[in-house]
C-alpha cells in the first residue's frame, strides 16, 4: 500500500488507534492531519513521531456541528485537497439502565451520539463536498465489535456505533458515483493506553479469554485495515465492515 502525496485527515488522532493510525499513513507515504480536541501536549508527542513532513494538528471538537465544516475547511486550505478520511474519534459513558437515574441516562445518550455518530455524519458530509471537487476519495470510519454483539453496561455506545455502520453503507451506495469510497473496521477491545489505565486485572483477563489468541489487538492491527480499506485497488469493498477482533465474536 502506497499513500505517497495523499493527504489524509484522521479524528481522534492524539492517542490510541488514531496514532497507529498517523504513524501508519506517515510511513507509507501520506501527509497527515491530526485532528484532537483537547489534549496538546499528546498531539504533539504524536505528530513529532511522524515519518515525513508537513503534517499539521488540527483542534477542534468535532461533536460541535459547526466544527466539522471548519475542520474539512481548514485541512482543504493547508493542503488543497481531502483524498482520504478516518472517523476514529469516539467516546464511551458508562450507564447501565438499572444503576443509574435518568439524567445521567439521557446524558449518555446525547454525548455519545454527538461524538460518535453526528460528528462522523457531519465530517462524511463536508468531507464528502470536498472530494467531489476532486472527484475521488476514500472514508473509512472506526466503528466496534460492540455494534454487533450489544454492550449492556454502554447502550448508547453500541447504538451509536449500529448506525455508523447503517450510515457507512448507505453513504457507499450513494457516493459510489462519484468515485468515492466508503470501509468501516470494526474493532474489539484494543490495548490503548485508555485500556491500560481503566481496566482492573479482573477485567483485563475476562476480555483476554474472549478470543483465542488470548491478547487484545493491536492499535496497529486495526490501522492495517484502516490502510487497507483506504488503499488503491479496494474500491470494490467499498461498504465493507472489516472486523478486527481475534475472533472474539463470529458473525454471519
Amino acid at each position: 500500500m502506497d499513500f505517497k502525496d495523499k493527504k489524509v485527515l484522521i479524528t481522534g488522532a492524539s492517542r490510541g488507534i488514531g496514532k497507529a493510525t498517523a504513524e501508519a499513513f506517515a510511513k507509507k507515504g501520506a501527509t497527515v492531519g491530526l485532528n484532537y480536541r483537547s489534549n496538546q501536549e499528546e498531539a504533539e508527542k504524536t505528530i513529532s513521531g511522524l515519518t515525513g513532513n508537513g503534517h499539521q494538528l488540527f483542534e477542534y471538537d468535532i461533536s460541535q456541528k459547526e466544527n466539522c465544516k471548519k475542520l474539512i475547511d481548514d485541512f482543504v486550505k493547508a493542503y488543497g485537497r481531502l483524498d482520504v478520511l478516518v472517523n476514529n474519534a469516539g467516546i464511551s459513558i458508562f450507564h447501565e439502565i438499572d444503576q443509574v437515574d435518568f439524567d445521567h441516562w439521557t446524558h449518555a445518550w446525547e454525548e455519545t451520539f454527538k461524538t460518535n455518530l453526528f460528528a462522523a455524519a457531519n465530517l462524511c458530509y463536508w468531507g464528502a463536498q470536498a472530494m467531489m471537487k476532486t472527484g475521488r476519495g476514500r472514508i473509512v470510519n472506526v466503528s466496534s465489535r460492540g455494534s454487533f454483539r450489544g454492550e449492556p453496561t454502554k447502550p448508547a455506545y453500541g447504538a451509536s456505533k449500529a448506525a455508523l455502520n447503517a450510515m457507512s453503507q448507505s453513504l457507499a451506495k450513494k457516493l459510489a458515483p462519484h468515485n468515492i469510497y466508503i470501509g468501516v473496521v470494526a474493532p474489539g477491545f484494543t490495548e490503548t493506553e485508555m485500556a491500560a489505565v481503566t481496566l482492573t486485572p479482573a477485567e483485563r483477563e475476562n476480555l483476554l479469554r474472549e478470543s483465542p489468541f488470548k491478547r487484545m489487538a493491536q492499535p496497529s492491527e486495526v490501522a492495517h485495515a484502516i490502510l487497507f480499506l483506504a488503499s488503491e485497488g479496494a474500491e470494490y469493498t467499498s461498504g465493507t465492515i472489516i472486523d478486527v477482533n481475534g475472533a472474539s465474536y463470529l458473525r454471519s
